[in-house]
């Protein structure tokens, strides 16, 4: 990629010690067809797409294996490959995808690894910056689930290890066992039951990516403290609830995903967004945002 790229606001966070990104990131998900499954009815729109999240200055991109399934981490490659310098991609393996909408766990040693090699291959990658354990299979003891990405981290295939959908005491459960550098759990302004692992992800310098970051459309309900916040920064409800998280803590780092360029770029935006405390507090203080 040769463009000129923009640089957002929203500082940086450095992920493992040796990886800075810069805090908006983009989440790969919707890329793919309805329900998760198959391609894109305009695969040139989501190349374009992917185009534009490098040329905004974003530096992290955020998928899995079972984004299509497959086809997410493909369209990445055909858009992307040979990669920015300072661009990190993240994947995550764990589920097996039935069909459309439909995902099920898959922690067995086995499947994470040729998960990991299908997604190297995928994504034209000789190491994984980041692999996340997309969920914790119940199935599988943790020990062979942590252990196989531990031996895949020994082999040089993946640089850092990542968790998702997890609790405190997950993470220390797995911190017992690997070093983790990522948690990613569903969290945004309406929907916070993981507080409490946010503030410990800050307490350990771990960075925390909130996924359904903009809670779909109930963040635009009309009245609610988001919406007004919205209308005095003559901003989207979008665009002020990524602006919150960002600062809610500084190892946030949303990953908003769209397939539309339009909502990309008012995504990005938010990154450029004074939130002052009194507005923060407006939404902090509310549960129902």
């Amino acid at each position: 990629m040769s463009e000129k790229r923009l640089e957002p606001m929203g500082g940086t966070f450095v992920l493992g010690g040796d990886l800075p990104v810069q805090r908006l990131g983009f989440g790969a998900m919707r890329i793919t067809g309805r329900g998760v499954w198959g391609e894109p009815p305009d695969r040139a729109a989501a190349i374009a797409l992917l185009h534009r999240v490098v040329q905004l200055g974003i530096t992290l991109i955020d998928t899995a294996d079972s984004y299509g399934p497959e086809v997410s981490e493909r369209l990445i490659a055909a858009a992307l490959h040979p990669y920015p310098q300072d661009l990190v991609i993240a994947t995550k393996a764990g589920l097996d995808r039935p069909g459309p909408g439909k995902w099920t766990e898959n922690g067995r040693p086995a499947h994470l690894r040729a998960a990991c090699e299908g997604s190297l291959r995928r994504l034209k990658l000789e190491r994984i910056d980041l692999f996340q354990l997309h969920r914790i299979d119940p199935a599988v003891a943790m020990e062979d689930q942590v252990g196989t990405l531990m031996r895949l981290q020994e082999e040089g295939k993946i640089q850092h290890i990542g968790l998702s959908e997890v609790s405190v005491a997950d993470i220390e459960r797995v911190r017992a066992l690997a070093a983790i550098v990522s948690v990613q759990n569903r969290y945004n302004p309406v929907d916070r039951q993981y507080d409490e692992v946010v503030d410990y992800c800050e307490r350990h310098a771990i960075a925390f990516l909130p996924w359904f970051p903009l809670g779909s459309g109930t963040l635009a309900r009309a009245g609610s403290p988001l919406t007004r916040v919205a209308e005095q920064l003559r901003a989207t409800p979008a665009q002020v609830a990524l602006a919150w998280l960002l600062r809610r803590s500084p190892v946030m780092l949303p990953i908003p995903g769209t397939g539309s360029v339009a909502h990309l770029e008012e995504n990005a935006a938010a990154a450029r967004l004074a939130l002052g405390e009194q507005e923060y507090q407006q939404i902090a203080t509310s549960r129902d945002a």
